[in-house]
């Protein structure tokens, strides 16, 4: 599949990938350390009922980078104005990861254009912290980088990673994902290959990890400060998915989404089943999709 690029009104130009044609239209938001490419297995099941849409996200992929960014919101928006700009008013939205945190904010920022919010292994909406390290890299529990400035040169989750990606490191980036997301199964080596150039190509990781660490929309204080209490503005229903044998997102952050969302939830946990169900548990990862859409 070939990316299309779309120019944005705020500067700004998204790749994105297109497929399909049915009457729906699905938006998939990838994760950090990702791209739309990541999504290929879903494109193959999806894409025979609906109109499948998955934007590489700004300073991913193949995507402008103008403007450097500290929220989500801002990637919110770029994806609202993506959807303005091919004229799309409604559609269900998937976020993944870091993208679930991307879907929140444009749910409830945008609620009239969410019909359902699927929220696919995703960070909890009260932020992902990266705390301080000790002499022995083990995390200071409580203790995070007040500024942006200082959580880049975090030794062991940020800046060697930085520099993984600016050298190229295919080998690293494996190890980086066999280790954290790759924890069932793991894609094949010519999957791998395709999915680990895309990741090279990020060039705003210290920007995804301070708006992932600041993320708050919840009404309560977090590490940064009160939460924006936006997640009460969100309508759609909403299907949560996690895997048992997620190393990246615990399980206390599903249950933290799921009871702000009480009223609308549902949950799906996969066994046998990491950071990516979209590698370990594809096809009836397809299914749930299908039938919680229809």
């Amino acid at each position: 599949m070939n990316k299309l690029f779309q120019l944005l009104p705020n500067g700004e130009t998204l790749a994105y990938l297109e497929q399909g044609s049915g009457p729906k239209t699905v938006v998939l938001i990838h994760g950090n350390l990702s791209s739309s490419v990541y999504f290929l297995p879903l494109f193959q099941q999806l894409s025979k009922e609906l109109r499948i849409i998955a934007p590489d996200l700004r300073g991913f992929g193949d995507s402008s980078y103008v403007n450097r960014f500290d929220s989500l919101v801002e990637l919110a928006n770029d994806v609202n104005l993506l959807l303005s700009e091919l004229k799309i008013q409604k559609a269900a939205v998937l976020g993944w990861s870091l993208g679930g945190g991307v879907a929140m904010e444009f749910a409830a920022n945008c609620p009239d254009m969410v019909e359902q919010l699927i929220l696919l292994s995703s960070t909890t909406h009260k932020g992902y912290p990266i705390f301080q390290k000790d002499a022995k890299m083990q995390p200071i529990f409580g203790k995070v980088y007040p500024t942006k400035a200082e959580l880049a040169l975090d030794p062991l989750q940020v800046k060697p990673v930085v520099e993984a990606i600016e050298q190229k490191n295919a080998v690293m980036m494996t190890a980086v994902y066999d280790y954290t997301i790759y924890t069932v199964k793991k894609p094949s080596k010519e999957e791998n290959k395709l999915y680990i150039q895309e990741t090279l190509k990020q060039r705003c990781l210290v920007d995804a990890d301070f708006a992932l660490a600041t993320l708050n929309m919840s009404a309560d204080i977090s590490f940064y400060g009160l939460g924006t209490d936006s997640m009460k503005n969100i309508k759609a229903k909403t299907l949560h998915i996690w895997g048992k044998d997620d190393k990246t997102v615990p399980e206390y952050m599903l249950h933290a989404n799921v009871d702000a969302l009480k009223q609308q939830s549902t949950v799906h946990i996969f066994e046998e089943c990491g950071h990516s169900p979209l590698v370990d548990q594809v096809h009836a990862l397809t299914t749930l999709i299908i039938d919680f859409i229809s």
